[in-house]
């Protein structure tokens, strides 16, 4: 599985962002491309440890039985739910965000998985370093297909 903790994947992803445009179309789910590299930034800032959301009943009850779902070769399910806490729903500004999205990927993958954090995932619980690198790539990559990239 690809891990964004390899610099030639951050790379790989950085230059795929770099293809969106303000006008890019959905194929599924509800957020524009801006709201989009938001929530994606948002959800870095999780896996920094700069931002916390306590875990959900579901999540303590079977996060740790799916979690190889977030690290897998399988594709994520389109709409699937997310942390309540990084829905975008506000307008967002798409060059703001994009800048934000790949410096936060940059700052992350040269940190490397020693400054991964230990908070658990607010639905899958505990994941080592090398499940949270596998997980950040196959989300930003999820997102980007939902947006033909």
């Amino acid at each position: 599985m690809d891990n964004i903790f390899d610099e030639c994947y951050a790379n790989e992803i950085i230059g795929r962002i770099k293809q969106l445009r303000p006008d890019s179309q959905r194929n599924w789910g509800k957020m524009n491309v801006a709201q989009m590299l938001a929530h994606c930034s948002s959800f870095q800032d999780v896996a920094m440890g700069n931002s916390t959301s306590s875990r959900s009943w579901l999540g303590i009850l079977i996060g740790k039985f799916v979690k190889p779902m977030f690290y897998n070769d399988k594709p994520l399910p389109k709409n699937m739910s997310t942390i309540p806490t990084i829905m975008i729903v506000d307008k967002k500004e798409f060059d703001k965000e994009k800048e934000i999205l790949i410096q936060k990927i940059i700052v992350f993958q040269k940190n490397g998985p020693e400054k991964c954090t230990k908070i658990p995932h607010p639905f899958f619980g505990k994941l080592s370093p090398e499940e949270w690198g596998m997980g950040i790539y196959k989300h930003l990559d999820h997102h980007l297909k939902q947006f033909s990239i």
